[in-house]
């Protein structure tokens, strides 16, 4: 096939695939296998801080393990998208499943095995290069294969595996294998769930074709030189360099509360236990299969930016302070916590439309734009536990809060100065106003 004839034959593959509420279903098998591989890599999130505590870490230490995480996982989420858009996301994806395999067999033999605090940084922080593979990479699968108009809602799908694994299964099966097997044999049988995740995108996706990059088939670009687009579109880009300002503050909680919060709700001053503490994060997790769906679709009717401006970053500022004030004014009191859980769910998933408006600002290179959204994702990872390190010692987990809170409420201003060429695929999305 001729370079000139790319863009018809993936505009047709696009249009003659089916869907279902924005899902792409050829990509069905891909959605089970995220599910498997974020369970895997999420098993330890409600726990992880705990344990490093319990094994003679400090709090400082602990906050330290998940910071260099965050580095490595912000540096792969910013290539991770350009390079699935080049190589192809099944190839990137099934890179990630074993590399992160290899890695955290040295995580755990190595750093956790002897209480090894240099090396559980370097295993662990190595092994956070690998996520952003396998789930980033299928990300552009989606972009590449769903309708533009449905994009948010195809992502919103995308999310909802990955809360189902990281965080339905990946907080509730700790609560009950702790007991059983340990932390330790807890966070060996995650190993069991991303071998899974990665035969079923070798045995289920094969078949699936990935949308080859336009300016690299043309012969416009080299593959290096895509790759470093996701570069210069930061600064080539106004409206994208503001983008990423907001993706790095929307999801600073979600990555900075597993560092304080179970420290937080199981002092002796709230009085949850561990598992306690693993079933109310669940909780938060447990709505979002059906949230992330529905903001996207509402997202998709009524106006990206507008719905993260008021229900995102408006209402997920508000949703985090009360996830440290409710359960301070109601110690363990399940009902207040659980209430605090869902509030923060609710808001934090009208952020969906996030990954799509960044293909929408460069559509010509949507791989490299996915990757500066990616590095948003990945900053965030990295800049929760950062700015928790910095801010504890001097201000305690309340500062750490307020400080999330106020960068919410700054992002829902600058949210005023971008602008995107939003779809009308539906009427009702003439409603939306940037």
């Amino acid at each position: 096939m001729s370079a000139a004839n790319f863009e018809p034959a993936a505009a047709h593959e696009a249009q003659s695939d089916r869907h279902f509420l924005g899902m792409p279903l050829a990509l069905l098998g891909g959605y089970i296998a995220i599910v498997f591989c974020m369970t895997g890599d999420g098993i330890e999130q409600a726990f992880l801080s705990k344990y490093l505590v319990n094994l003679g870490f400090t709090a400082g230490d602990s906050a330290l393990v998940f910071t260099v995480y965050g580095a490595t996982a912000a540096l792969s989420s910013w290539l991770s998208g350009v390079l699935a858009d080049v190589f192809t996301p099944r190839r990137i994806m099934l890179i990630g499943i074993v590399w992160w395999l290899v890695f955290h067999v040295l995580f755990l033999t190595f750093g956790l095995g002897p209480a090894n605090l240099p090396l559980t940084l370097l295993f662990y922080g190595i092994r956070g290069f690998a996520y952003p593979l396998f789930f980033y990479g299928f990300f552009v699968w989606v972009v590449q294969k769903s309708r533009p108009h449905e994009l948010a809602s195809a992502i919103g799908w995308t999310w909802s595996m990955f809360t189902i694994g990281y965080g339905i299964i990946g907080s509730y099966l700790p609560s009950f294998t702790i007991g059983w097997i340990g932390y330790m044999g807890t966070l060996w049988m995650s190993m069991a769930w991303v071998i899974t995740g990665g035969l079923l995108i070798y045995f289920f996706t094969g078949g699936v074709s990935a949308v080859p990059n336009v300016a690299v088939a043309r012969g416009e670009t080299s593959k290096f030189a895509e790759i470093g687009k996701c570069v210069t579109l930061i600064f080539r880009s106004r409206n994208i360099a503001l983008a990423l300002i907001t993706r790095i503050i929307c999801n600073l909680s979600l990555f900075g509360f597993p560092v304080i919060m179970p420290l937080f709700y199981t002092s002796s001053r709230i009085g949850f236990s561990v598992p306690e503490w693993a079933r109310i994060w669940g909780t938060f997790f447990l709505v979002q299969p059906v949230t992330n769906v529905v903001w996207g679709l509402i997202g998709d009717r009524i106006g990206w930016m507008r719905q993260m401006r008021w229900f995102g970053f408006v209402g997920c500022g508000t949703a985090s302070l009360l996830f440290y004030w409710l359960p301070l004014h109601f110690p363990h009191n399940t009902l207040a916590a659980t209430v605090a859980a869902l509030l923060f769910a609710f808001t934090v998933t009208a952020f969906v439309p996030m990954g799509a408006i960044f293909p929408m600002m460069e559509p010509e290179h949507k791989g490299a734009a996915v990757s500066v959204q990616n590095l948003g994702g990945g900053l965030a990872n990295f800049g929760g536990p950062v700015l928790a390190a910095l801010i504890l010692p001097f201000w305690g987990i309340a500062g750490v809060v307020v400080v999330y809170g106020v960068l919410y409420y700054c992002a829902a201003i600058l949210t005023l100065f971008i602008h995107v060429d939003q779809p009308k695929g539906v009427p009702a999305a003439a409603l939306a106003t940037h």
